[in-house]
């Protein structure tokens, strides 16, 4: 995948959509947006990285756009979910812990502190949302899914990512 510049909020959010999933800076079986932004691996921590700015900049635009939703979805890390995935995880949403799937939303207190707030699901799904879901199979579902997030005792006949 090609790495978009520092300040291509537009890139990532293509690559974003694309995927249907990326980690926000954690190490997974998905791309990150720190590194996707960065464009390269980054050791340690992404704050003292000399693209931190663009890269906060970039997860802030994106976690604040409409058809994105923050959730601990992989490895409970903080994961970037387009909304083209969200009838696909409400379909299965039985196989996940709620903790997964309750959306996170980072806000600034009057201290300055930052503060993570957690909507339980299914209270952030659209009604629209959760009509298109009740249209598809379990299978349908999980394969739209990345593999990454399939239950381990489900056959793995979908397509590769």
């Amino acid at each position: 995948m090609d790495h978009p510049d520092a300040h291509d909020t537009t890139a990532v959010m293509a690559a974003l959509t694309a995927r249907g999933m990326l980690l926000e800076s954690a190490r997974g079986p998905v791309p990150n947006v720190a590194e996707l932004v960065a464009g390269e691996v980054i050791r340690g921590s992404w704050w003292s990285h000399a693209a931190s700015h663009a890269i906060y900049r970039t997860i802030d635009e994106l976690s604040s756009s409409p058809d994105v939703v923050r959730l601990r979805l992989i490895n409970d890390k903080v994961t970037l979910v387009h909304r083209r995935l969200w009838p696909a995880l409400t379909r299965v949403a039985a196989y996940f812990p709620a903790s997964a799937l309750a959306a996170l939303k980072q806000e600034h207190t009057k201290s300055g502190a930052h503060q993570t707030l957690e909507r339980a699901y299914p209270l952030w799904i659209p009604p629209a949302v959760a009509l298109s879901a009740r249209h598809l199979t379990e299978d349908e579902a999980f394969a739209e899914l990345p593999p990454c997030v399939r239950p381990r005792s489900l056959p793995d006949a979908t397509s590769p990512e």
